[in-house]
């Protein structure tokens, strides 16, 4: 961005939150230059809806997984037009607004907004979605919390924003399409190198947990399919005769907000380690605290998922944790000393066991994990010496392999915000194209 230059004379807008604009920009009230409508009763018509980053998107193009559920009457839903604006009602305040490429309906509680012939569809779709207007959104918009708000077109209307010559608009839009599409590939290719990382950090995991790391010694029948071949010395035993399990508290909300350390689903979920500070808290008395206690080498199992292949997720807890507790969505297991703790946090996050998960519970739909089928589960036992060496050896190229990820996270988030940065300062006339 350093190459663009500003423009030649600038005037002042006349509205406070816009400042200064280029001298031959014009800054008008919404309503002058939009037109609201509300065209129903077009069941026939393709879905739309509005999604934050990828503005207006047909709902057969939506790959992640919805919350919301689709109305089966469809009459209320309103006509889009190309180049028509939409806002997501409850949602335009984090930016889930954008300019339609297609015809089709959206959800009644959308604001669908005709655009007048003052706009070029492509800059406006780039401008409506800029920080600096979706503050509007948000100054226009009242609710409860911060999920969501109700935006109001009888305030919003009144919002002024800056318009330049429709030439310069169009000049405007091309330079971003092809930057936007040139940092969006940029971002994709780091994308996909993380998820290459990661698969090469899961082979790392799954070879040396099932194979070891000396290459030379005779290999054995592990006994069970999907483990396959094992080291000869090694020995397959089923996790009950390793330790105990335990299914965590139940309670009402009322247990829940404050008092003593209290493991979620979350903690698990998302971390191969139990994190050293966790963000739940529970009125647990003493008597919950010995019975849902968390030690040094309890490995902890998410019990429910939308389907098989999310079960069974695993962290393990490498620090007691004093008074503390965990949830009924978890089990907790407790291994005995045949199994070292640095060898279980990778054993049970490895992916080989994910194949007896899916094939005993074989579900697609929400899927419960039972402290009896866990205790079926074939664990590979390696003597502990050898746990705490193909401990040592993953953990020492797991931390390369964190740190090119990491590395990765970083360059993506700064094109991120590059990216934001550029959009916003050429649309609002920061610099010129």
């Amino acid at each position: 961005m350093s190459k663009l230059e500003r423009y030649s004379s600038y005037r002042d807008s006349g509205v406070e939150w816009i400042g200064k604009i280029p001298s031959d920009w014009k800054a008008i009230p919404l309503k002058a230059c939009t037109e609201i409508k509300s065209i129903k009763n077009a069941s026939n018509l393709e879905l739309l809806s509005v999604y934050l980053e990828l503005g207006v998107i047909r709902f057969k193009d939506i790959t992640q997984k919805r919350t919301n559920v689709t109305s089966t009457d469809l009459s209320d839903y309103q006509i889009v037009n190309p180049g028509d604006l939409v806002l997501n009602n409850q949602q335009a305040w984090r930016g889930s607004v954008g300019v339609s490429k297609y015809k089709g309906i959206v959800s009644p509680a959308y604001i669908v907004l005709k655009l007048s012939e003052l706009f070029n569809s492509d800059f406006a779709n780039f401008y409506f979605r800029t920080g600096l207007v979706v503050s509007q959104y948000l100054i226009n918009s009242r609710g409860v919390g911060t999920i969501q708000r109700n935006l109001y077109w009888a305030h919003l209307k009144q919002t002024y924003i800056c318009i330049p010559p429709i030439d310069e608009q169009i000049k405007i839009a091309s330079f971003l399409n092809t930057k936007t599409e040139q940092l969006d590939k940029a971002i994709k290719q780091k994308e996909q190198l993380i998820e290459q990382l990661k698969e090469r950090r899961q082979i790392l995991i799954n070879d040396a947990v099932t194979k070891g790391l000396d290459k030379t010694v005779d290999m054995k029948d592990s006994g069970v399919e999907w483990i396959g071949k094992i080291p000869e010395h090694w020995e397959v035993k089923k996790l009950r005769y390793i330790g105990n399990t335990q299914n965590g508290i139940s309670a009402g909300a009322e247990y829940f907000g404050s008092g003593f350390p209290f493991i979620n689903y979350g903690d698990v979920y998302k971390n191969i380690e139990l994190p050293k500070v966790v963000s739940g808290l529970a009125n647990s008395s003493k008597e919950d605290r010995n019975t849902y206690s968390i030690l040094k080498g309890d490995v902890f199992f998410t019990r429910t998922s939308e389907t098989a292949i999310e079960i069974g997720f695993s962290s393990t807890c490498t620090e007691t944790f004093n008074n503390a507790i965990f949830s009924g969505f978890l089990i907790r297991f407790r291994p005995n000393k045949k199994l070292y703790e640095g060898y279980s946090k990778f054993y049970f996050r490895s992916s080989i066991h994910r194949a007896y998960f899916v094939k005993e519970m074989n579900l697609v739909i929400r899927a419960s994990l039972s402290q009896e089928l866990l205790k079926n589960l074939p664990v590979i036992l390696p003597p502990r010496d050898e746990q705490i060496k193909i401990s040592n050896y993953i953990e020492k190229n797991n931390w390369k392999i964190d740190k090119a990820i990491n590395l990765q996270q970083q360059q993506i988030t700064k094109l991120k915000e590059y990216k934001t940065t550029l959009i916003d300062s050429v649309v609002t006339g920061k610099v010129r194209v």
